[in-house]
């Protein structure tokens, strides 16, 4: 039976730097026979972040969230898979605000507040999350090490992938005021070079996650 990897898109913008980084770990896991089932979490039925209604710590829901919503089907697919890809890109110094309601509901229907058993997750599986940012990739290293260390306790063993200094725009100079704290003709090259690679570091990723 072919291993099922659900692959979540936290970006809204398609084709671009989370969504690309995405798919290349999808196509990975692909690659080696995996099942893919992605999810575009901006172009899904109004959702929410977990909305404390506690449902899920009542013993015939243990481990499911029961707020029915846009969210419903991802979480659902991710209770069935074997593995899970996770993009976001890095907002104000965070991850987006479609990837975070994703992850309090994710996190908040395993999390059991019982000191003997914090974790009422019966399928962990294997997490990786990519993370990426206009800001150089050091920036956020704490910051995705806290996720990580949350995925890895209520999800699954995760794995992560940053990268940074992203190209945000194919024309820096169409917009209507300066972006001077950045170096355009730096991005460009960047994108060019190293992106590329973290491309191809993202499929190796998705093969080790779809074996």
């Amino acid at each position: 039976m072919a291993t099922k990897i659900v692959v979540v898109n936290g970006s809204p913008r398609k084709g671009w730097n989370t969504d690309t980084l995405v798919t290349e770990a999808a196509k990975g896991a692909e690659s080696v026979g995996a099942q893919v089932e992605k999810f575009d979490l901006y172009r899904l039925e109004k959702y929410t972040g977990c909305i404390s209604c506690f449902g899920c710590k009542k013993e015939k829901f243990k481990g499911r969230c029961i707020c029915k919503d846009g969210l419903t089907p991802v979480l659902d697919a991710i209770r069935e898979a074997d593995g899970l890809i996770l993009g976001t890109p890095n907002y104000l110094s965070q991850v987006s605000a479609g990837f975070r309601a994703l992850y309090e509901r994710l996190v908040f229907q395993n999390l059991t507040y019982n000191a003997q058993q914090r974790c009422c997750n019966e399928h962990p599986i294997p997490v990786l999350m990519i993370m990426t940012s206009n800001a150089p990739d050091t920036y956020y290293t704490d910051l995705v090490r806290g996720y990580q260390q949350t995925l890895n306790t209520y999800v699954g063993p995760t794995r992560t992938l940053i990268s940074g200094n992203t190209l945000q725009l194919k024309d820096y100079s169409k917009t209507d005021w300066p972006w001077s704290i950045f170096d355009p003709e730096e991005k460009q090259r960047r994108h060019e070079t190293v992106f590329p690679e973290e491309c191809k570091q993202a499929f190796r990723m998705g093969v080790e996650l779809g074996k």
